[in-house]
């Protein structure tokens, strides 16, 4: 059987939903602010090999785990990171990617929800 990351279509696909994503995440007033000094192009960067490694392709993530990588961010909660994971599916969506994709997609951002918000 083949990966979620070949599925969804590999590189590409994972390349324009990170560009997608993003744009919809720096639109959206609820979360915006924690990306006002992130230089995004190193973000995005990031962003696509670790969808490219939870995914089930090429394990190329050197990035923070987790926990780590969002602990300095003050006051995020449940509200922001359901936030980004509406962002996440809309993005999804519009790239045609079937809701059954979209739910694994999901359980696997859910998956790391405590690490995110560091509890």
């Amino acid at each position: 059987m083949s990966s979620l990351y070949e599925q969804l279509g590999g590189e590409a696909a994972v390349d324009a939903a990170v560009d997608i994503f993003y744009r919809k995440v720096l639109a959206d007033d609820r979360i915006s602010h924690y990306f006002d000094t992130v230089d995004m192009d190193e973000q995005a960067v990031k962003q696509k090999a670790f969808l490219t490694m939870v995914f089930g392709g090429p394990h190329n993530y050197t990035g923070k785990d987790m926990r780590e990588g969002h602990k300095h961010l003050k006051g995020l909660n449940d509200t922001h990171f359901d936030a980004v994971l509406e962002n996440l599916a809309a993005t999804l969506t519009e790239l045609g990617v079937g809701t059954d994709k979209i739910e694994q997609i999901a359980a696997i951002g859910n998956s790391v929800r405590d690490d995110v918000l560091n509890r």
